[in-house]
């Protein structure tokens, strides 16, 4: 595809100044989200969910974490190798190895890779995917395209003035940025390339040395200040929705890299289970919803980010990072 039948560089020109509305209370990000009409949320399927069950903490309290798989065109590979992971049961017995401040929490295996355990890894199961490494992009087909330009251009209706007035800054790590399906991601402004990027929570593959890409079987999930550099050199293939909080407030490990060394075996926490969500009881399977990211309540909310006009807020920032503008992810009631 030429650049002429891509023409990105007019998608961000789309970001232009709205005209000046009054408003005489601006609402807050939270305000705008809480009041987005239920036809603007998307169910995300029981197929994209797992459920991770961590042992109870000390004080006896549950731990689970949800985590939403990373939608077609992207890591599709890794993706499936996880639902087969997960699907063999796999993962029950491993644990959380590694918690390096402001950077990654990464569980699995204990002896695989692991700069303070020699150990013999578990083997894997013989049906996981080899991913190349140029799956670590994607290209766009014609309907991706279009879900981003409505992206743009639903953004540049909905904006409203600041100083400066546009929400649209380059990216230090890309050409430019967007939203697709919910999901952050990088792109070239002349073809259709993009990639995830990595903002916090969201999760990746551990891997060796390049060529290796990682089978799935050693994940990561973000704890600390984004760390783009890593975009296109690992997969990532999900983010964490719900239980954050039980992987980012572990004790960290004081062995290369923040592994946990021997003598700090017992601070690893145990992985009870991981289970596609499809693959639970009724009773048992979470449901959650994100807000759509080609809709017009988006598009305020991430202009909310961008400039917070709600009192509190003295000068509009006129932009922001795309890792400040989470998309919403709430958990739908039984």
């Amino acid at each position: 595809m030429t650049k002429s039948l891509f023409p990105f560089a007019a998608l961000l020109a789309l970001a232009a100044p709205a005209q000046a509305q009054d408003e005489a209370a601006p609402p807050s990000p939270g305000e705008i989200v809480a009041q987005a009409p239920a036809a603007e949320w998307t169910t995300i399927a029981p197929e994209d969910l797992l459920v991770m069950t961590l042992a109870s903490a000390p004080d006896g309290t549950a731990r689970e974490v949800v985590i939403q798989l990373m939608p077609a065109p992207f890591s599709q590979g890794w993706v499936g190798n996880i639902r087969t992971l997960a699907r063999a049961e796999w993962y029950d017995g491993t644990a959380v190895n590694r918690v390096q401040d402001n950077y990654v929490v990464q569980w699995g295996d204990p002896n695989y890779d692991n700069p303070e355990d020699g150990g013999e890894a578990k083997t894997v199961p013989a049906n996981l995917a080899a991913v190349p490494e140029n799956e670590y992009s994607a290209r766009l087909d014609e309907p991706a395209i279009a879900k981003i330009r409505t992206y743009f251009e639903t953004a540049a209706s909905s904006m409203a003035p600041s100083d400066p007035t546009t929400l649209y800054r380059a990216d230090p790590y890309a050409r430019a940025h967007a939203f697709f399906d919910g999901w952050p991601i990088a792109m070239t402004d002349d073809e259709p390339v993009a990639w995830p990027v990595h903002c916090y929570g969201m999760v990746g593959v551990g891997r060796g040395y390049s060529p290796d890409t990682g089978s799935g079987a050693e994940l990561y999930t973000v704890i600390g200040h984004a760390p783009r550099h890593l975009d296109r050199n690992i997969a990532l293939v999900g983010r964490v929705v719900e239980g954050m909080e039980h992987l980012s407030s572990l004790p960290r490990g004081s062995g290369a890299l923040g592994f946990y060394t021997a003598e700090e075996a017992d601070k690893r926490t145990p992985i009870v289970s991981v289970r596609v969500a499809s693959d639970l009881p009724d009773s048992e399977r979470p449901a959650f919803e994100y807000l759509s990211t080609e809709g017009e309540a988006f598009a305020r909310y991430a202009d909310a980010r961008a400039n917070r006009r709600d009192p509190f807020f003295i000068h509009p920032a006129g932009g922001a990072d795309i890792c400040n503008i989470p998309v919403p992810v709430r958990r739908v009631a039984d």
